[in-house]
């Protein structure tokens, strides 16, 4: 009876919840009964290798004084290497219209960069109250014609806000976009009690300071979280120069249609190219390849990583991993190296003696 009940109670400690921030060995869950408890990541899940990510839904086992041990990490539906984070459902690119003026080369490459994560996509353009309609109608064109629709908006006089919190709404959202361009602003009118640090726009560069360090979760009043990432200018293209192209929706259309004569097209200068031609970003699109293709061939000159993680087999035939070993660190040293040590110990002893001998022989000749 008393085993049953201390059974029921264990079960009854255990508790569901989201991780909203990493801080060193610790862990912010916010459980869904909205309560916040700070938790430890337990031993066995650091050996095995498992990492606890902003956005895991977590099983949590609560202990005293308001702390918990994350009991198990539940499986992923996406993760995020660059931000660190899991079960993000889509990426909002924030830029803006004017100060700092939106340049397209600049915002093409926070497209592809967004497009590879292969999460739904959204844009949104902010401070429309700087620039005119006419302005804002032929940027609104320009981007339509891209592939997208983007939510124009302006934080400070509070414009375009419902339609663009009717697409966070419930979801996982990354926050991205260069420094600057409001993206802390934003977070801030959409959750007024988050005081997030505003960096100042710089006046000389017309680019704002880079104020978030580090990804965390924060809850929409109507349900939902978002992340804002740490703010940078120019997104790394570690993307793969065959798949390229099917990160502009443009050339993705022409590809959907038909296909090239060559499967490794790169669509550059091969014949019977469909992607190859007259669209706006066409420009842009070879200069991302080049990049691609320079980054390629330095990965390729890398070494591979030696992975600290080894495969097991089970008798039932089920695999599990665990942690690698330090090479030779915890090695035991066979009987034969132990013998071979000693007796070249022996032999480096036996030859000082006879140089030591020698020695005084000719000291005292």
């Amino acid at each position: 009876m008393e085993d049953s009940l201390k059974q029921h109670s264990h079960e009854k400690a255990e508790l569901l919840g989201t991780v909203i921030a990493v801080q060193a060995n610790f862990y912010q869950v916010r459980l869904d009964s909205q309560a916040t408890l700070l938790c430890t990541r337990p031993t066995r899940l650091k050996k095995i290798g498992q990492k606890v990510l902003v956005g895991d839904r977590v099983r949590v086992k609560s202990t005293e004084f308001e702390r918990g041990a994350i009991a198990e990490v539940l499986p992923r539906k996406t993760e995020l290497l660059r931000p660190p984070i899991a079960n993000a459902e889509q990426i909002f690119l924030v830029f803006a219209l004017e100060e700092p003026t939106l340049d397209p080369v600049q915002l093409s490459r926070f497209l592809v960069k967004a497009e590879s994560t292969n999460l739904n996509l959204c844009l949104g353009l902010n401070k429309i109250d700087l620039i005119t309609y006419k302005k804002r109608e032929w940027w609104g064109e320009k981007i339509n014609n891209w592939g997208y629709n983007p939510i124009f908006f302006s934080v400070i006089h509070h414009q375009g806000l419902e339609q663009l919190i009717e697409h966070l709404r419930g979801k996982i959202t990354i926050i991205a976009g260069p420094s600057g361009v409001g993206k802390s602003s934003l977070i801030s009118t959409l959750i007024p009690e988050v005081n997030l640090r505003i960096g100042e726009v710089s006046g000389k560069l017309l680019k704002g300071r880079h104020t978030t360090r580090h990804v965390e979760l924060y809850q929409l009043p109507d349900g939902g979280f978002i992340a804002d990432s740490p703010g940078f200018n120019q997104p790394d293209l570690d993307i793969s120069p065959e798949s390229l192209a099917t990160y502009f929706p443009e050339a993705k259309l022409k590809l959907s249609e038909n296909i090239c004569r060559f499967s490794d097209c790169l669509h550059r200068d091969e014949p019977e190219c469909l992607v190859r031609g007259n669209w706006e970003r066409y420009e842009y699109y070879l200069k991302f390849l080049d990049e691609a293709i320079a980054n390629e061939q330095k990965l390729a000159k890398m070494p591979d990583e030696e992975s600290n993680l080894k495969y097991k087999v089970k008798e039932a035939g089920k695999r599990y991993v665990e942690p690698k070993l330090e090479t030779k660190k915890y090695r035991r040293i066979s009987r034969r190296s132990k013998h071979q040590k000693l007796h070249t110990m022996y032999e480096n002893q036996s030859l000082n003696n006879i140089e030591d001998e020698d020695g005084l022989r000719e000291d005292f000749s």
